[in-house]
């Protein structure tokens, strides 16, 4: 009997929150404001809301890594460089590319090391710095190594 109740509820409560409404003003001190109830007697805007668009990080990532290649071919084409400036920074591109992947490699590490650390007990200070640091390090290697 209670499912039945809470069906019955639900049934009209969610139509009434996917209808909402919003409305924009701006007041005598140039301060926007928004609200879901209509403002009454002052100049407003309906505002018109649209659903969040999701993109999952992995494809996130594959897009920034199709961009990132595109721009590189723009560059180069871009450039006219002759062909020994070419070889030279595809040597160079190559370098930077090892470094990165030396330093995404440490990232990978250093978080591996405070995972195990965590995972091993720890008291509150200690607790919080690793976390602290797990938070830096794991900032650092989407930062630089998935993102760009």
């Amino acid at each position: 009997m209670p499912w039945r109740q809470v069906a019955v509820l639900a049934f009209w409560v969610i139509p009434a929150v996917s209808t909402a409404e919003m409305y924009t003003w701006i007041d005598d001190q140039g301060v926007a404001h928004f609200t879901d109830i209509k403002p009454g007697e002052r100049e407003h805007k309906q505002v018109e809301l649209r659903r969040p668009s999701l993109i999952p990080m992995r494809e996130n990532i594959r897009r920034g890594e199709r961009v990132s290649t595109i721009n590189r071919q723009i560059n180069r084409s871009l450039e006219g460089d002759h062909d020994g400036n070419r070889k030279a920074s595809a040597q160079q591109e190559a370098r930077e590319l090892k470094r990165k992947n030396a330093r995404c490699a440490g990232y990978r590490e250093r978080l591996e090391r405070i995972q195990q650390q965590l995972r091993a007990g720890y008291s509150n200070d200690k607790g919080n710095r690793l976390r602290r640091q797990r938070r830096e390090v794991s900032q650092k290697l989407s930062r630089e190594c998935l993102l760009g």
